[in-house]
């Protein structure tokens, strides 16, 4: 059984071919486990078949044009939204910690995970909680939000071999490591 006492800090990115959940599609989920200390723990990475409902949006398509790696990427071994989320929670059981959501903008993946979550599985691994890592950034630096952009933030905190790809295991590695720098200088900062 999990220590319910160390935090599992799981860096969530995914893809989609639109803006809400539902009406549209999650093409891809990758998250990374990490500790506090950027040791990484465990990923999960996974392509979902649309769902049988859903259409693309016409805007979200247009953006997909700019990145066809990363569409020909997550639309290669799709499994069913249903396996792949019960697949997701007993990885998320399996680590030996606390699972905390870490997004980037942790609105947007955490409202897709919660809802695919919620309707395929019925659990919430997260409950309701998800740590933004620009609102962190945003606190850190004391700047206002339009000052946080990652064109803002010091390179220290970025990890220079991680690219961010619009893959989603890529991205969340590359978030997670910077998540994990910043925290680190933080408590320094702390004392």
């Amino acid at each position: 059984m999990a220590n319910r006492e160390v935090e599992i800090f799981v860096s969530t990115d995914i893809e989609a071919d639109g803006p809400i959940p539902g009406p549209h599609s999650m093409l891809s989920l990758g998250s990374a486990a990490y500790l506090a200390d950027k040791t990484l723990l465990s990923t999960f990475s996974a392509n979902l078949e649309t769902l049988p409902e859903a259409t693309p949006h016409p805007k979200t398509m247009l953006w997909w044009e700019h990145f066809p790696a990363a569409w020909k990427a997550c639309r290669q071994d799709c499994r069913s939204a249903e396996v792949v989320m019960h697949d997701y929670v007993a990885w998320l059981q399996a680590l030996p910690g606390r699972p905390l959501f870490v997004g980037w903008p942790a609105a947007w993946d955490f409202m897709w995970v919660y809802w695919y979550l919620v309707r395929f599985t019925g659990e919430r691994p997260f409950s309701e909680c998800a740590v933004d890592v620009r609102s962190y950034a945003m606190a850190m630096r004391k700047a206002p939000f339009h000052k946080t952009s990652k064109n803002y933030l010091p390179k220290r905190w970025f990890d220079a071999d991680l690219p961010h790809t619009h893959v989603a295991l890529d991205d969340a590695l590359e978030q997670g490591t910077m998540f994990c720098n910043m925290m680190a200088e933080h408590l320094r900062e702390e004392g």
